[in-house]
């Protein structure tokens, strides 16, 4: 268990004025991380794209444990998407896939 690292999964609301897709998405988060934290602290973020409902503006996020706060940190600093203003809002954090689509994504 010492090499492993344990993951978490972010639940996020995108509030978009047009329709993003994931490759938008991706850059947007990447850019966050890299502003706030530099490469390093992409490296240590582990971030994923998991999953993306553009009909109900959600989206499914992996990264490591020991890098959640800092990615809640980046993904609040996002202000546009694409050169279009956004928001990313965190409605929640759960270790496992199955607990987060239960509690936070109503599935």
């Amino acid at each position: 268990m010492r090499g492993m690292t344990r993951r978490r999964y972010l639940a996020l609301k995108i509030e978009h004025t047009k329709e993003v897709n994931e490759s938008d998405l991706e850059n947007a988060f990447f850019g966050a991380v890299s502003r706030l934290f530099g490469e390093y602290g992409v490296s240590k973020a582990g971030l994923v794209l998991l999953r993306h409902d553009k009909a109900k503006n959600w989206v499914v996020m992996r990264c490591g444990n020991t890098s959640l706060n800092m990615v809640k940190a980046s993904l609040a600093s996002i202000t546009e998407i694409s050169s279009e203003p956004a928001a990313v809002h965190v409605l929640g954090v759960s270790g496992t896939l199955k607990s987060l689509r239960r509690r936070f994504l109503n599935h």
